[in-house]
């Protein structure tokens, strides 16, 4: 049994990286063998010797646990914090579809779940000359719905109302919604939750707090998250 999933946000910084890395852990921690994917990262350092570290997946690994080797995780990582078809640009190395999605079924393949995120918000260009695609191509491609995390203060409605439309325009399924700095009993907080819930007909499936080291989200509520790969 091999499941995926997708997981975008409202914009940059909301705190993918941070939830995914919960995400992974509840897995892990469950007995589940369970990756980490992103198709391209950008804004990261140099070691001593030149190469770069891709901050995004070593975060999630050291926050998981997951036993994944770093090299399966990223085929593109970039020095420029910027969109990643403006890094590559700057780099030279663009990115090929052909590349992610045969690291992506690799690492399918071997492991049972396999949680991918995204760069910044939904729409966010990854090639622009040439083989020109969107981050939307790519989860198309791959097959997945999508999970949406967004900050749970002033102006998520907005931003997950607008995401919401963008996937049902775009044909993506969106599985259901994780609130960032979260803040318990927050009147405007909770009333975002309810009116989240009702524009998109998506329940806010967990709400994450500063600070949080787990996810409150049962094992079999997150694993219903989940699609099983086609033609297993």
């Amino acid at each position: 049994m091999h499941k995926k999933i997708f997981i975008t946000g409202t914009g940059t910084d909301v705190g993918k990286t941070y939830v995914t890395g919960l995400i992974l852990k509840k897995l892990k921690e469950s007995g589940i063998r369970a990756a980490y994917y992103k198709a391209a990262m950008s804004g990261n350092v140099r070691r001593t010797d030149g190469s770069l570290i891709p901050g995004d997946a070593v975060w999630v690994k050291n926050i998981s646990g997951i036993e994944q080797p770093i090299e399966e995780m990223c085929p593109y990582v970039y020095e420029t914090a910027v969109s990643p078809h403006l890094a590559a640009r700057i780099e030279g190395e663009q990115v090929s579809l052909s590349k992610v999605l045969e690291g992506f079924h690799d690492v399918m393949e071997n492991y049972d779940y396999v949680t991918m995120e995204g760069s910044g918000g939904i729409l966010c260009p990854i090639r622009m000359e040439g083989e020109e695609f969107w981050l939307e191509d790519i989860i198309r491609a791959c097959g997945m719905g999508c999970l949406l995390v967004a900050d749970a203060g002033l102006g998520v409605i907005n931003g997950v109302g607008l995401t919401a439309a963008y996937l049902r325009e775009q044909g993506i399924p969106l599985k259901g919604i994780i609130f960032n700095h979260y803040r318990p009993a927050d009147v405007m907080q909770e009333d975002n939750i309810k009116i989240c819930e009702r524009i998109t007909g998506v329940k806010v499936v967990a709400c994450v707090k500063d600070g949080d080291t787990d996810l409150d989200i049962s094992i079999e509520a997150l694993c219903s998250l989940y699609d099983e790969e086609e033609n297993e």
